[in-house]
């Protein structure tokens, strides 16, 4: 996620004096879709994903967040139920405040307010970006489009980029809409092609992706 999407430390802490500090085990559901609660949550440390799951148990994953960042938003805001579950990673430390007590800082604090404003914006347009991405695009350039993001920026010398997530492949079908089988056949291509590599759990993009495969 954007920089400007994270809480400025004050803000951080003027918000989190509101409510209070929890801890998670990881693989711990912290929300529910549909759920009708409109806690929000401040996280600390450890990292979440923000999904949706089919009647057949399989997932998308919309977004992943870390330290600073925060989620909840919606339902505080409109008051309907949750849109997305949201579950942790790895061990989490957050803080939760109740929904009245935020939309009290709310009004006290307009300029939060106007942050969060940016951050629905800038969630609305990735949400245009992927359903294009999904009617348009085939599995591959998905895939290519994903690790790119999470790489960062090309260096001018073209040299190794480092994603910035540790992700497994079926991590990655779960995100590009795909089957872990389908990622396997792609990641298979790529490593053979020497277009990324492994290291220490993470992917490395070693040279610019193919547009297409």
């Amino acid at each position: 996620m954007d920089q400007a999407d994270k809480l400025q430390d004050e803000m951080l802490v003027a918000i989190a004096s509101r409510g209070g500090a929890r801890n998670y085990p990881a693989h711990a559901v912290l929300i529910n879709e549909g759920d009708q609660s409109d806690a929000f949550f401040i996280l600390l440390a450890g990292r979440v994903k923000v999904y949706g799951a089919g009647d057949d148990g399989r997932e998308v994953i919309y977004n992943t967040l870390g330290p600073g960042e925060y989620f909840g938003e919606l339902s505080l805001l409109d008051g309907a139920p949750r849109s997305a579950s949201v579950a942790s990673l790895e061990p989490l430390r957050c803080v939760l405040v109740h929904g009245a007590d935020m939309r009290e800082f709310l009004a006290q604090h307009p300029d939060f307010a106007f942050h969060l404003i940016h951050r629905l914006a800038t969630l609305l347009r990735r949400s245009t970006e992927n359903v294009k991405s999904l009617a348009l695009d085939d599995v591959y350039q998905r895939v290519a489009r994903m690790l790119n993001e999470l790489a960062g920026a090309e260096t001018p010398g073209g040299g190794p980029r480092l994603v910035s997530l540790k992700l497994t492949q079926q991590d990655i079908a779960e995100r590009v809409g795909s089957s872990r089988e389908m990622i396997s056949r792609i990641f298979k291509q790529l490593l053979q092609g020497g277009y990324v590599e492994q290291r220490d759990g993470r992917l490395v993009l070693l040279k610019k992706l193919p547009a297409g495969w």
